[in-house]
């Protein structure tokens, strides 16, 4: 069977990830703070000083509405590029903060946060989720995509550290869930006949299936699979993770995959990314 996506709740996960975040952080070593990430250039504490700029932009600009000299956005690469400079300024401005007051800081911003993201109507809709599309996105999917940004960089910290990752399918579904909505995008200029199903499997509890239909010339996304797909692709859930977020390359990724079917169906979900920069 298969159906359209259903909203991904993630309000109440919020506080779990902060704690596990606070307790991770507190008790690292010096040696820990400033070991390399996966994200090129940024050490740990880079990395949560990040973190630290995500909480103070949610509560400065969508809590309190304070928006002083926003740019105005023209194009994707414009976004990215924008994005990019304003990460690199806030962490290259902030390095002077302590590993012990940067812990502080979170556990001040972190809960307000949450109380702020609590406070959304998930059913509402809300501004675009740029790598899922244009057009407005419902608040739930806005919601869901803040929570595979501080997800995500928890992961890298904790690759960087050599602690657990928080791969088991309460934290790990959600992410996986949100990731897919970013493919409509990446077939957004791949022909097929209508009809034509591009079906992604995900083994695993945090996992599953999920279709990309070709209807009305464009590509829809649907929870399940049925029928015969034109292309399949199996992905373990830590490749498919990695690949959406720019952790893995797409050879590598397309080394990991089973693919039957048509490959040249295939090859777009190997070029989906599921963060903006």
């Amino acid at each position: 069977m298969m159906q359209p996506p259903e909203p991904i709740l993630v309000a109440d996960l919020f506080p779990e990830l902060l704690d596990r975040l606070l307790a991770l952080l507190r008790a690292l070593d010096d040696e820990q703070w400033q070991r390399p990430t996966a994200c090129a250039g940024w050490s740990v504490h880079d990395v949560a000083l990040h973190l630290l700029g995500g909480d103070v932009g949610i509560l400065s600009r969508r809590r309190d509405d304070y928006r002083p000299g926003e740019e105005r956005i023209e194009s994707w690469e414009e976004l990215v590029a924008f994005i990019n400079q304003h990460n690199a300024l806030w962490v290259e401005a902030t390095r002077r903060i302590s590993p012990r007051l940067l812990v502080d800081l979170l556990a001040f911003t972190g809960p307000q946060v949450t109380a702020t993201f609590q406070g959304w109507d998930p059913d509402a809709m809300g501004g675009a989720v740029s790598w899922a599309g244009e057009g407005p996105a419902p608040v739930w999917l806005d919601l869901a995509r803040e929570y595979t940004e501080r997800w995500l960089h928890q992961q890298h910290i904790r690759e960087a550290v050599g602690a657990p990752l928080l791969e088991q399918p309460r934290y790990l579904a959600p992410v996986l869930a949100a990731f897919v909505h970013a493919l409509p995008v990446a077939y957004r200029q791949t022909p097929a006949a209508a009809g034509a199903l591009v079906v992604l499997t995900i083994p695993g509890a945090a996992g599953g299936d999920w279709t990309l239909r070709r209807e009305d010339g464009e590509w829809r996304l649907l929870v399940g699979a049925a029928g015969e797909p034109a292309s399949r692709i199996v992905l373990p859930a830590g490749v498919a993770w990695r690949l959406f977020t720019r952790g893995l390359a797409p050879d590598a990724a397309r080394s990991a995959a089973t693919v039957t079917g048509d490959p040249d169906l295939a090859a777009p979900l190997f070029d989906a990314v599921a963060i903006i920069a």
